[in-house]
């Protein structure tokens, strides 16, 4: 096991914002891997905020993202259970980082998968069963195939399951509950919307050659 340095304990702190002894039991209990030890904390960190889930969180903060170039804009609506919370440092960090998230991710519609429509999941399971590649395959086999996808399809359409943008390692899903853990509040969000400049707008597509052309022949 490698030794426990004042060093190793303070990256360790510095990574992943958990307190100092908590950093040195981490690294105690994965033998001083470093990457073990951040996957500990992050673990303990999710069971502490799932014990606070079912907790009212009320308070919070709206918060907004306008993409460089003006073109891609957020609003999402985080929550948190007291006012304190809310305006400190590491609850509006968070705030910003979920919008900045949201603006990345076009293809992202609902907070989770819990909140996905089941009409939405019957639509993909109909999709996918009439795919080519799953002809001639056994019924029992495509079942299988057509659930797999499935889950995927639906992790790619919830925000909490994206890979975080500034650390892959974690989806937004864990960084919201590590959050949580060291703030000792329930933490959720709640809602968002993404827009993007132009969308919805039918543009009539003009044929420049064909446009020239007839300027041409009038003249």
């Amino acid at each position: 096991m490698a030794e426990i340095t004042a060093k190793l304990v303070k990256d360790l702190r510095d990574k992943t914002g958990a307190g100092m002894m908590d950093c040195k039991k981490a690294l105690t209990e994965s033998g001083g891997d470093a990457t073990k030890a951040a996957e500990w904390l992050r673990q303990k960190g999710i069971a502490t905020a799932e014990k606070k889930a079912g907790r009212t969180a009320a308070e919070g903060a709206v918060g907004s993202y306008i993409h460089t170039g003006a073109r891609v804009g957020v609003l999402v609506e985080v929550n948190c259970e007291t006012d304190f919370v809310a305006r400190g440092e590491l609850f509006q960090e968070l705030v910003r980082n979920v919008a900045m998230q949201i603006a990345a991710c076009p293809n992202v519609e609902y907070v989770s998968t819990d909140d996905i429509p089941p009409e939405v999941a019957e639509r993909e399971k109909a999709i996918e069963m009439g795919r080519d590649d799953l002809a001639g395959k056994k019924e029992e086999m495509k079942v299988k195939i057509v659930a797999g996808r499935i889950g995927k399809r639906l992790k790619e359409l919830a925000l909490m399951d994206q890979p975080f943008i500034r650390d892959n390692t974690l989806t937004v899903g864990e960084m919201v509950k590590s959050a949580a853990g060291k703030t000792g509040e329930n933490i959720r969000v709640r809602r968002f919307t993404r827009y993007t400049l132009g969308e919805g707008i039918e543009v009539e597509q003009s044929d420049f050659a064909a446009e020239v052309a007839a300027m041409g022949k009038a003249a």
